[in-house]
Parts: structure tokens; C-alpha cells; sequence
């Protein structure tokens, strides 16, 4: 019994040491994470400093999984509060999480967004399957003979790939692993075009570690060329070469759209109806993370919770909805809001 009583007292005096620390340390609050989220979450940190006695959030890109590593580290004072994710939290990022004394998390789903794939808008726009993506961007792919065999990626040109597309060589700028445009792009393009082979997609069953690393991994021979977290600069050096593509958030396409244009996929182009009604092929759910732990001793994070889940940032007419963010429906919306605000913490 006094052991239990001594543990407990222990806690209560660290709670309050980090409590002091924050308030002694720090008085900002912290947003790593997604590239994609990031425009939007310092669209409404910028309205909140400006709207509130709190300073202006720090909002730094990092990638969905960098953000992730850093906001599980722990708890304390040089640790982020929140962070930002263009996919899910992994279950084994939330195992680590728990790991770290980082118990308390609170998801928030902010909306929709659509992964482009685009070019200059000075250049054709090209009409792409998700087979063609797989095809043209896996390391290794079906063998050319027809056989259930795979081998290194032969093929250097959209032509190569399918006779219907044209003749120039495969020149792709996408984000790098730790980014969750790249995960969510695997899972949707890659992916989806992949299944489309019946005996790679038996492979699901047998051999689920082999199938994904079939239908996940990018070829390294060049084609593919990791452009780092900065979606601007994809964009920059796709005007530059009207040949190359460049992948991305629906966002960044429609505040480019003077550059670049999105390739139709399947049909369908990424737009905010195509993406809102789940019929444009790779879309994919925005998120952000929050400490709960935190929430007491940075000034703030609950008043910038609600700010950020307002109808003025995330309602159909919200202000994030001008800068690319395909909103839930209103149900969604009033669930999540209601949630956000009584603290509820995520189970998984």
C-alpha cells in the first residue's frame, strides 16, 4: 500500500514539474507534420493570432511520418502538441505513442483531399489508369512475357507502358517515404493498379509482407525522383519541364492552376466534386493529433481546437474550403466538433 501511495505521489509531482516547465518554457504552440495539412493549418493559426491574446502557432512541414516520430517521442516541454497527417495514424505509431507516456491523443479529421498527378499546363494532358502508375512507377513489375513472374521495371516511357500514351520519357517529382502523400499514394494508385494483376493480388492472402512490398515499392532507378516535403517546389520545377509529372495535394493543384494541370485518372479529374463524392480514384482523409496532456499547460490548444473545427474554417463556405480542403458533411462536421471539444481521446 505504501508502495502504491509513494507511485502515485511521484506522478502528481512529475505532472506538476512538466506543468511548471511549460509555463516557465514555452507559451506557443507546437504543429509538426504533413505537408499537405500544413497550408491549412497555418491558414487558421495565422487567424487565430490575430483573433485571440495567444501567439501565433508554429506550424513546421515534416511529413505525416517525421511528425509522427517526433509527437510520440513523449510528453514534455521539447515536444510538439500536435500533428498534422495526410493519412491515419499507423497502429504501430499509436503503439509507441502509449510506449512514450503519450496516453491521451485526440484525433481531429479535418476534411478530404485528392492526390494529383500532374504536368505543365503548357503540355498535353495525359489520361492515366492506375495500372499505368503501378507500371510505370514500381520497382519491380509483372514480366513483359506474360508469365507470373516479376522483374526490375523495364520500361522508360509512358509508351512503354501503354501505346496509348505518349512517347517521352517517364519523369516523375513525388514526395519522399516519410511524407503521407507518398503512403496514401502507394495505397491508392500503386496499389489499386497493382490488384489489377489477379495473381499478385492472390499474393494478398498467402503472403501479405510480399504482396505489399510488390505494390508499395517505387523504383530507384532515377525516374522516380524524390522531391523532398515541398510540394511549392514540385510545382516550380514542373513549369520549368513540360515533360515531367509531379505528385501532389488537390490543394497545391488549385492554387497552381495557372501552371499545372491534374492528369484525368480513370476517367475522372481531380476536382472538388470528383473528390467530395469518392469518385476521383486517389483521394484520401486529412488529419491532425493533439496531446490532451498538454492542453493544460500550453495557452491555447483548446481555443485553437475550436477555431480550427469552426464552420468559419471547415463548414462548406469555411475559409479553409478557398484554400483546397474537401469538407465532411455536416453531420460528420457536428460530430466531429462536439468530440474535439469534449476531449475525447482515440482507442485503437
Amino acid at each position: 500500500m505504501k508502495k502504491l501511495m509513494l507511485t502515485a505521489a511521484v506522478s502528481v509531482a512529475s505532472v506538476a514539474l512538466v506543468a511548471n516547465a511549460y509555463a516557465a518554457g514555452r507559451s506557443t504552440i507546437s504543429v509538426v507534420g504533413s505537408s499537405t495539412v500544413y497550408p491549412f493549418a497555418t491558414v487558421v493559426a495565422e487567424r487565430f493570432g490575430k483573433k485571440t491574446s495567444h501567439a501565433t502557432p508554429k506550424i513546421e512541414s515534416t511529413g505525416s511520418g517525421g511528425g509522427m516520430k517526433l509527437f510520440c517521442n513523449g510528453i514534455g516541454l521539447n515536444t510538439p502538441d500536435i500533428t498534422n497527417a495526410s493519412r491515419r495514424i499507423k497502429q504501430s505509431e499509436y503503439e509507441k505513442c502509449q510506449a512514450n507516456g503519450v496516453k491521451d491523443i485526440i484525433e481531429v479529421h479535418v476534411g478530404f483531399d485528392g492526390i494529383a498527378v500532374a504536368n505543365s499546363s503548357k503540355a498535353q494532358k495525359l489520361e492515366l489508369t492506375r495500372k499505368d502508375l503501378f507500371l510505370a512507377l514500381a520497382k519491380d513489375v509483372p514480366n513483359p512475357d506474360g508469365s507470373e513472374t516479376l522483374v526490375e521495371n523495364p520500361y522508360k516511357t509512358w509508351k512503354d507502358v501503354n501505346p496509348a500514351l505518349p512517347n517521352i520519357e517517364i519523369e516523375v517529382l513525388g514526395p519522399p517515404p516519410t511524407s503521407g502523400t507518398r503512403d496514401a499514394f502507394a495505397e491508392l494508385a500503386m496499389e489499386g493498379g497493382c490488384k489489377k494483376f489477379d495473381w499478385i493480388k492472390a499474393m494478398k492472402k498467402t503472403d501479405k509482407s510480399a504482396y505489399k512490398s510488390v505494390c508499395h515499392n517505387v523504383r530507384e532507378d532515377g525516374l522516380y525522383i524524390e522531391a523532398g516535403e515541398n510540394d511549392n517546389l514540385i510545382v516550380q520545377k514542373l513549369d520549368k519541364n513540360p515533360n515531367a509529372l509531379g505528385i501532389f495535394g488537390f490543394s497545391f493543384l488549385e492554387q497552381n492552376d495557372d501552371k499545372v494541370q491534374g492528369s484525368v485518372i480513370e476517367g475522372k479529374s481531380p476536382e472538388f466534386e470528383t473528390i467530395a463524392d469518392g469518385s476521383y480514384p486517389i483521394s484520401r482523409p486529412l488529419y491532425f493529433y493533439v496531446k490532451k496532456a498538454h492542453m493544460a499547460s500550453i495557452p491555447g490548444i483548446d481555443a485553437f481546437l475550436k477555431e480550427f473545427t469552426s464552420e468559419a474554417a471547415m463548414g462548406e463556405d469555411g475559409y479553409l474550403i478557398d484554400k483546397g480542403l474537401i469538407p465532411l458533411s455536416d453531420s460528420e462536421r457536428e460530430m466531429l466538433r462536439k468530440n474535439t471539444l469534449a476531449g475525447k481521446t482515440l482507442q485503437m
